[in-house]
Protein backbone atom coordinates (compact mmCIF):
# COMPACT_ATOMS: atom_id res chain seq x y z
CA UNK A 1 0.00 0.00 0.00
CA UNK A 2 2.83 2.14 0.59
CA UNK A 3 1.40 4.49 2.91
CA UNK A 4 4.15 5.44 5.14
CA UNK A 5 3.68 5.67 8.94
CA UNK A 6 0.13 5.09 9.00
CA UNK A 7 -2.82 4.24 11.74
CA UNK A 8 -6.05 2.77 11.12
CA UNK A 9 -9.41 5.16 11.51
CA UNK A 10 -13.14 4.58 10.76
CA UNK A 11 -13.85 1.56 8.45
CA UNK A 12 -10.59 0.35 7.88
CA UNK A 13 -9.40 3.46 6.26
CA UNK A 14 -5.81 4.56 7.18
CA UNK A 15 -4.93 8.26 8.16
CA UNK A 16 -1.69 9.61 7.35
CA UNK A 17 0.22 11.12 4.52
CA UNK A 18 -2.27 8.96 1.86
CA UNK A 19 -2.52 6.25 0.75
CA UNK A 20 -0.25 4.83 -2.61
CA UNK A 21 -1.86 2.16 -5.29
CA UNK A 22 -0.96 1.16 -8.29
CA UNK A 23 -3.16 -1.12 -10.42
CA UNK A 24 -1.76 -2.46 -13.92
CA UNK A 25 -3.21 -4.28 -16.88
CA UNK A 26 -1.32 -5.61 -20.17
CA UNK A 27 -3.29 -7.58 -22.58
CA UNK A 28 -1.84 -9.44 -25.55
CA UNK A 29 -2.97 -11.90 -28.50
CA UNK A 30 -2.55 -15.52 -27.19
CA UNK A 31 -2.28 -16.70 -30.95
CA UNK A 32 -5.15 -18.74 -30.91
CA UNK A 33 -8.15 -16.54 -31.78
CA UNK A 34 -8.13 -14.43 -27.92
CA UNK A 35 -6.65 -11.92 -25.66
CA UNK A 36 -4.53 -12.94 -22.54
CA UNK A 37 -3.26 -11.14 -19.60
CA UNK A 38 0.09 -11.65 -18.66
CA UNK A 39 0.24 -8.74 -16.70
CA UNK A 40 -2.68 -8.19 -13.88
CA UNK A 41 -1.66 -6.43 -10.67
CA UNK A 42 -2.99 -4.32 -8.04
CA UNK A 43 -2.26 -3.09 -4.67
CA UNK A 44 -4.05 -0.97 -2.02
CA UNK A 45 -7.40 -0.05 -2.66
CA UNK A 46 -7.43 -0.94 -6.04
CA UNK A 47 -8.09 -4.64 -7.38
CA UNK A 48 -8.55 -5.94 -10.74
CA UNK A 49 -10.48 -8.63 -11.81
CA UNK A 50 -10.80 -10.63 -14.73
CA UNK A 51 -14.61 -11.38 -15.89
CA UNK A 52 -16.31 -13.32 -18.49
CA UNK A 53 -16.08 -11.90 -22.12
CA UNK A 54 -16.75 -12.83 -25.53
CA UNK A 55 -15.01 -13.61 -28.90
CA UNK A 56 -11.58 -12.79 -28.74
CA UNK A 57 -11.40 -9.67 -26.06
CA UNK A 58 -9.93 -9.74 -22.56
CA UNK A 59 -12.71 -7.98 -20.14
CA UNK A 60 -11.06 -6.40 -16.67
CA UNK A 61 -13.17 -5.04 -14.15
CA UNK A 62 -11.61 -2.11 -11.50
CA UNK A 63 -12.62 -3.16 -7.89
CA UNK A 64 -12.53 -0.47 -5.32
CA UNK A 65 -11.36 -2.52 -1.74
CA UNK A 66 -11.78 0.66 -0.03
CA UNK A 67 -13.58 4.16 0.21
CA UNK A 68 -11.63 6.94 -2.23
CA UNK A 69 -9.68 8.66 -3.26
CA UNK A 70 -9.70 10.84 -0.55
CA UNK A 71 -7.53 14.26 0.39
CA UNK A 72 -3.48 12.58 0.11
CA UNK A 73 -4.29 9.81 -2.14
CA UNK A 74 -2.36 8.95 -5.17
CA UNK A 75 -4.27 5.79 -7.29
CA UNK A 76 -2.55 5.03 -10.58
CA UNK A 77 -3.83 2.64 -13.40
CA UNK A 78 -1.58 1.84 -15.69
CA UNK A 79 -3.61 -0.59 -19.01
CA UNK A 80 -2.02 -1.44 -22.38
CA UNK A 81 -3.35 -3.83 -25.27
CA UNK A 82 -0.23 -5.19 -27.28
CA UNK A 83 -0.50 -5.98 -30.99
CA UNK A 84 -3.53 -6.80 -32.00
CA UNK A 85 -4.91 -7.97 -28.64
CA UNK A 86 -8.34 -6.58 -27.79
CA UNK A 87 -9.39 -5.13 -24.27
CA UNK A 88 -11.75 -3.92 -22.05
CA UNK A 89 -11.61 -2.10 -18.84
CA UNK A 90 -14.54 -1.25 -16.71
CA UNK A 91 -15.40 -0.26 -12.67
CA UNK A 92 -17.63 -2.35 -10.19
CA UNK A 93 -19.02 1.07 -8.96
CA UNK A 94 -18.51 4.40 -9.18
CA UNK A 95 -15.79 6.33 -7.93
CA UNK A 96 -16.10 8.95 -4.96
CA UNK A 97 -13.89 11.28 -3.97
CA UNK A 98 -14.23 12.61 -0.34
CA UNK A 99 -12.17 14.72 1.72
CA UNK A 100 -9.99 13.39 3.71
CA UNK A 101 -7.49 13.40 7.22
CA UNK A 102 -4.53 13.68 5.12
CA UNK A 103 -3.88 17.47 4.08
CA UNK A 104 -3.95 18.59 0.11
CA UNK A 105 -5.98 17.11 -2.42
CA UNK A 106 -6.03 13.62 -4.29
CA UNK A 107 -4.45 12.69 -6.99
CA UNK A 108 -6.23 9.89 -9.69
CA UNK A 109 -3.78 9.60 -12.88
CA UNK A 110 -4.62 6.94 -15.85
CA UNK A 111 -2.20 5.68 -18.57
CA UNK A 112 -3.31 3.64 -21.34
CA UNK A 113 -2.03 2.18 -24.36
CA UNK A 114 -2.56 0.87 -27.52
CA UNK A 115 -0.32 -0.80 -29.94
CA UNK A 116 -0.92 -1.64 -34.03
CA UNK A 117 -4.25 -3.20 -34.83
CA UNK A 118 -4.72 -3.39 -30.74
CA UNK A 119 -8.30 -2.30 -29.70
CA UNK A 120 -8.88 -0.77 -26.31
CA UNK A 121 -12.23 0.41 -24.12
CA UNK A 122 -11.92 2.45 -21.66
CA UNK A 123 -15.35 2.17 -19.81
CA UNK A 124 -15.18 3.47 -16.19
CA UNK A 125 -18.45 4.16 -14.24
CA UNK A 126 -18.78 7.82 -13.26
CA UNK A 127 -16.41 9.88 -10.67
CA UNK A 128 -18.30 11.72 -8.00
CA UNK A 129 -16.96 14.62 -6.94
CA UNK A 130 -18.55 15.23 -3.09
CA UNK A 131 -18.63 18.18 -1.15
CA UNK A 132 -15.17 19.03 0.60
CA UNK A 133 -13.13 16.70 -1.62
CA UNK A 134 -10.01 18.08 -3.98
CA UNK A 135 -9.14 15.61 -6.96
CA UNK A 136 -6.78 15.92 -9.92
CA UNK A 137 -7.45 13.33 -12.00
CA UNK A 138 -4.94 13.39 -15.33
CA UNK A 139 -5.37 10.99 -18.26
CA UNK A 140 -2.81 10.20 -20.65
CA UNK A 141 -3.53 7.78 -23.99
CA UNK A 142 -0.78 6.84 -26.27
CA UNK A 143 -2.02 4.86 -29.25
CA UNK A 144 -0.43 3.14 -32.47
CA UNK A 145 -1.19 4.57 -35.84
CA UNK A 146 -3.81 0.88 -36.72
CA UNK A 147 -4.86 1.39 -32.66
CA UNK A 148 -9.01 1.64 -31.85
CA UNK A 149 -10.00 3.40 -29.19
CA UNK A 150 -12.90 3.93 -26.98
CA UNK A 151 -12.82 6.11 -23.96
CA UNK A 152 -15.49 7.40 -22.14
CA UNK A 153 -15.62 9.78 -18.91
CA UNK A 154 -18.20 10.85 -16.62
CA UNK A 155 -17.96 13.08 -13.71
CA UNK A 156 -20.65 14.25 -11.34
CA UNK A 157 -20.71 17.33 -9.10
CA UNK A 158 -21.66 16.72 -6.02
CA UNK A 159 -24.12 13.65 -4.77
CA UNK A 160 -28.05 14.20 -4.79
CA UNK A 161 -28.28 17.75 -2.65
CA UNK A 162 -24.84 18.60 -2.26
CA UNK A 163 -22.74 21.01 -3.36
CA UNK A 164 -19.09 19.38 -5.37
CA UNK A 165 -15.89 19.80 -3.93
CA UNK A 166 -13.20 20.31 -6.03
CA UNK A 167 -12.15 18.67 -9.29
CA UNK A 168 -9.26 19.13 -11.79
CA UNK A 169 -9.64 16.51 -14.85
CA UNK A 170 -7.09 16.70 -17.91
CA UNK A 171 -7.34 14.33 -20.64
CA UNK A 172 -4.22 14.14 -22.94
CA UNK A 173 -4.77 11.53 -26.38
CA UNK A 174 -1.98 10.88 -28.77
CA UNK A 175 -1.94 8.81 -32.28
CA UNK A 176 1.11 7.90 -33.61
CA UNK A 177 3.46 11.04 -31.14
CA UNK A 178 0.96 13.14 -32.68
CA UNK A 179 -1.35 14.85 -30.11
CA UNK A 180 -5.22 14.89 -31.62
CA UNK A 181 -6.91 16.30 -28.15
CA UNK A 182 -5.46 18.00 -25.02
CA UNK A 183 -7.91 19.21 -23.21
CA UNK A 184 -8.21 20.52 -19.09
CA UNK A 185 -11.83 21.27 -17.08
CA UNK A 186 -11.57 22.47 -13.22
CA UNK A 187 -15.19 22.66 -11.60
CA UNK A 188 -15.96 23.60 -7.78
CA UNK A 189 -14.75 25.79 -5.35
CA UNK A 190 -11.90 27.65 -6.09
CA UNK A 191 -11.61 26.72 -9.92
CA UNK A 192 -11.60 29.74 -12.27
CA UNK A 193 -14.26 31.91 -12.75
CA UNK A 194 -16.99 30.79 -15.23
CA UNK A 195 -16.78 27.01 -14.78
CA UNK A 196 -20.83 26.73 -13.93
CA UNK A 197 -21.42 29.38 -16.76
CA UNK A 198 -23.24 29.13 -20.08
CA UNK A 199 -20.41 28.56 -21.80
CA UNK A 200 -19.12 25.52 -19.97
CA UNK A 201 -21.53 23.88 -17.85
CA UNK A 202 -24.49 26.25 -18.07
CA UNK A 203 -25.87 24.73 -14.56
CA UNK A 204 -25.64 21.66 -14.97
CA UNK A 205 -24.26 19.08 -12.81
CA UNK A 206 -23.23 15.67 -14.59
CA UNK A 207 -20.44 16.41 -17.71
CA UNK A 208 -18.77 13.74 -19.74
CA UNK A 209 -16.80 12.90 -22.92
CA UNK A 210 -16.52 9.96 -25.11
CA UNK A 211 -13.23 10.02 -27.53
CA UNK A 212 -13.32 7.29 -30.54
CA UNK A 213 -10.24 6.35 -32.21
CA UNK A 214 -10.49 4.75 -35.58
CA UNK A 215 -8.11 4.11 -38.55
CA UNK A 216 -10.84 4.98 -41.26
CA UNK A 217 -11.64 8.26 -39.83
CA UNK A 218 -8.61 9.25 -41.48
CA UNK A 219 -10.27 8.61 -44.87
CA UNK A 220 -13.92 9.30 -43.96
CA UNK A 221 -13.78 11.97 -41.01
CA UNK A 222 -16.66 13.00 -39.08
CA UNK A 223 -18.89 15.73 -39.52
CA UNK A 224 -19.47 17.81 -36.51
CA UNK A 225 -23.18 17.95 -35.32
CA UNK A 226 -25.29 18.09 -32.51
CA UNK A 227 -26.77 15.05 -30.68
CA UNK A 228 -29.38 16.69 -29.00
CA UNK A 229 -30.19 19.09 -26.09
CA UNK A 230 -26.39 19.10 -24.23
CA UNK A 231 -24.51 16.75 -26.57
CA UNK A 232 -22.48 17.15 -29.86
CA UNK A 233 -19.63 15.09 -31.84
CA UNK A 234 -16.77 17.06 -33.19
CA UNK A 235 -13.94 15.22 -35.56
CA UNK A 236 -10.49 15.96 -34.00
CA UNK A 237 -7.44 16.62 -35.50
CA UNK A 238 -6.80 12.84 -36.73
CA UNK A 239 -8.77 9.68 -37.23
CA UNK A 240 -10.64 10.54 -34.07
CA UNK A 241 -13.94 12.37 -32.85
CA UNK A 242 -15.27 14.16 -29.69
CA UNK A 243 -18.46 13.37 -28.12
CA UNK A 244 -18.91 16.06 -25.27
CA UNK A 245 -22.07 16.16 -23.03
CA UNK A 246 -23.82 18.27 -20.22
CA UNK A 247 -26.53 16.71 -18.34
CA UNK A 248 -28.51 17.38 -15.23
CA UNK A 249 -27.73 13.98 -13.58
CA UNK A 250 -25.39 11.01 -14.32
CA UNK A 251 -28.73 8.82 -16.01
CA UNK A 252 -29.69 11.53 -18.65
CA UNK A 253 -25.41 12.09 -18.83
CA UNK A 254 -25.39 8.21 -19.70
CA UNK A 255 -27.80 8.09 -22.11
CA UNK A 256 -26.36 10.84 -24.27
CA UNK A 257 -22.81 9.12 -24.27
CA UNK A 258 -24.54 6.01 -25.70
CA UNK A 259 -26.17 7.79 -28.46
CA UNK A 260 -23.13 9.69 -29.37
CA UNK A 261 -21.12 6.07 -30.19
CA UNK A 262 -24.11 4.92 -32.01
CA UNK A 263 -23.83 7.97 -34.50
CA UNK A 264 -20.66 6.52 -34.85
CA UNK A 265 -21.08 3.50 -35.44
Amino acid sequence: MGAGAARRVDGGRVKGPGVRAVARIRARDDGRGGTSLPVLESDGPLAVRRTRAAGREARVMLVGAMSGPLGGDHFTVEARAEERARLTVGSAAATLALPGQAKGGARYDVRLGAADHAELHWLPEQLISARGSDLHVTTRVDLAPTARLVLREEQVLGRAGEEPGRLTSRLTVRVAGRTVLDQELACGPGAPGGWDGPAVLGGHRAVGQLVVVRPEFRTEPVTARVLGEGASVVPLAGPAALVTAVAPDALRLRRLLDDGLRSLA
